[in-house]
């Protein structure tokens, strides 16, 4: 607030106005509010008028310069290529789904086979090897004593 002041209240030189007109153009009333006063007052003098005039100008050219709208064509360009970058985005995203369940149950395989091979006992060599009539219960076999069921 005290610079507001401070600007409002010192008189301004050729540099600020020409500064402050490049870039606010040649209406005073689009630029500061600290610095209107100052400047309504150094616009009156004949360099302040032609540092005006100057930025009239060039308001002039800018104000004349129009940007056509885009072809029909070429809005029909940009709507196809957005919708076909949405499209491959949400296969991507499927894609990286998909690799990221396989990975997780792949990791959950090798966990359990982890798991099993830690908790797993290794069988001594002196005990019975199971053949293919052998259960957990004992052996199937013909041979099988009926005494262990």
């Amino acid at each position: 607030m005290a610079e507001n002041r401070k600007t409002a209240d010192t008189p301004m030189d050729a540099r600020r106005f020409a500064a402050l007109a490049d870039a606010y153009g040649s209406a005073l009333y689009r630029w500061p509010r600290a610095e209107q006063a100052a400047a309504t007052l150094f616009a009156q003098s004949k360099e302040g008028r032609a540092i005006l005039d100057r930025a009239g100008r060039l308001d002039a050219i800018l104000d004349r310069h129009h940007v056509e709208a885009p072809s029909r064509m070429l809005h029909g360009e940009i709507i196809a290529r957005a919708t076909t970058q949405i499209r491959q985005g949400r296969h991507r995203r499927l894609w990286w789904l998909g690799i990221g369940l396989a990975g997780a149950g792949l990791a959950g395989a090798v966990a359990g086979l982890a798991l099993v091979t830690v908790v797993t006992p290794d069988a001594p060599s002196d005990q019975y090897v199971m053949d293919a009539n052998a259960t957990s219960f004992g052996d199937a076999g013909p041979d099988a004593d009926t005494e262990d069921l």
